[in-house]
């Protein structure tokens, strides 16, 4: 697509926080529909797509445009998931990911927090920090810009 010829995919891994701050760097302002997450307890994996923001692209000025593309994320080694003010029976809701963090347990273990605009979130109570992340279409562009509050 002209324009976004300098987008190149993303794959991410994440291993530990730092390597989670840089996923949730790139997940920042993502859109999905809460349909779009789901747990697999069996697999002890919690994956989703979501419409990631290139924000990797938007700075080049030289491009005049913005755009999005498909990204598939799974978490492995989730032990539990726990929704907080989401309606997951809304399954056509979008929601906004603002960030993503992580709260320290003991051995390695923690909780990673899918923090949401609006105020919703999802925790991963996980072992481990094991995530991935990869750009599955090809990038499509958006009129804006996300915004935020200074």
């Amino acid at each position: 697509m002209a324009g976004l010829n300098h987008y190149k995919p993303l794959r991410l891994i994440a291993n530990d926080a730092e390597d989670l701050s840089i996923l949730s760097a790139s997940l920042q302002d993502a859109v999905a529909k809460v349909g779009d997450f789901s747990f697999l307890p069996e697999e002890r994996r919690f994956a989703f797509v979501a419409n990631r923001f290139l924000w990797e692209v938007a700075g080049k000025r030289s491009l005049g445009l913005f755009g999005r593309v498909r990204s598939g994320i799974h978490f492995d080694d989730v032990l539990s998931v726990k929704h907080y003010h989401l309606r997951t029976d809304a399954k056509e809701a979008v929601v906004d990911l603002l960030a993503i963090g992580f709260e320290q347990g003991e051995d390695g273990t923690g909780a990673v927090m899918l923090n949401f605009a609006g105020g919703g979130a999802i925790r991963l109570d996980v072992e481990s920090i094991n995530a991935q992340m990869s750009d599955i279409s090809a990038p499509w562009r958006t009129r804006s810009k996300p915004k935020h509050e200074e």
